[in-house]
């Protein structure tokens, strides 16, 4: 007698980081609950609705630059919903072939993700945690539409910020780097704080406590020096590990990062040698 199974639906009670980005980007996956901690978050950081949309639109750029040099398959590690013009809908509105796998390891953030995704082949939404790179590439949708004997592009653009310095994030990333064919390319961005003024740290400090408390999240901050030691054994590209905002911007087109959000995080993109 075969049983039917219930599909389990996402939590909707209580806040996941996930939809308060897809908040702070515009979008429509996300309910009360996300809103009202997005909200207090905001009331500690006023730009960080800035900071959001910033960091997706140096995503976007950095889709962009892969799809430039060829590249037709990626993963976008600790991605939050594929919403807003993301990684999948920037690679395919340049070329319809390409395969996307979005992991994160939140079950809420996964559901919703399988639901916007039903309709789309060549892209999936995998739960797995992204500091663990073997659960990553052991998983079967990885296996079924990444390839790792050709190049790919690794986004980071969501992961690193959340790992604790005891957990080694440069080896994390070096993990990664040596799973990957010769020309693949990993784009990292990450929160700092370093070219902030007093108050602007203060503020970063306390959204960091609304994160915790708020989804059980801690945000790590850390400086450029410390994100640049983590590109060791690849080849950064041009501009290098510069703020977000700065690179390879298209004028007129990206946020207007006048705010204290523009130097409130750095972005860089590496090829793998």
């Amino acid at each position: 007698m075969t049983t039917f199974t219930e599909r389990p639906s996402a939590n909707v009670d209580v806040a996941n980081i996930a939809r308060i980005y897809d908040y702070y980007l515009g979008g429509l996956y996300n309910f009360e609950v996300d809103r009202q901690k997005a909200e207090r978050i905001r009331s500690v950081l006023p730009s960080v609705e800035l900071l959001a949309r910033a960091n997706r639109d140096w995503l976007r750029r950095s889709v962009r630059f892969l799809l430039a040099q060829g590249i037709d398959q990626f993963v976008d590690l600790a991605s939050g919903l594929p919403t807003m013009n993301n990684t999948h809908e920037v690679a395919h509105a340049r070329n319809p072939r390409a395969r996307v796998v979005y992991v994160d390891c939140e079950p809420s953030a996964v559901l919703h993700g399988e639901d916007i995704l039903a309709d789309e082949p060549l892209v999936a939404m995998i739960e797995a945690d992204g500091r663990e790179p073997e659960q990553v590439w052991s998983h079967p949708r990885v296996r079924e539409l990444i390839d790792l004997s050709r190049p790919v592009g690794l986004i980071m653009g969501g992961l690193l910020v959340f790992v604790d310095d005891k957990d080694d994030p440069a080896a994390l990333l070096a993990a990664y780097r040596d799973a990957c064919a010769p020309g693949s390319y990993l784009s990292v961005s990450h929160l700092s704080d370093d070219q902030a003024d007093a108050e602007t740290r203060t503020q970063v400090a306390r959204m960091s406590d609304a994160y915790l408390a708020g989804v059980g999240q801690r945000l790590y901050v850390r400086d450029r020096e410390a994100i640049a030691a983590w590109f060791e054994g690849m080849e950064l590209v041009e501009p290098g590990l510069t703020l977000m905002a700065d690179w390879r911007p298209d004028p007129g087109l990206d946020v207007d990062a006048q705010t204290p959000s523009r130097v409130l995080g750095y972005g860089a993109t590496a090829r793998v040698r």
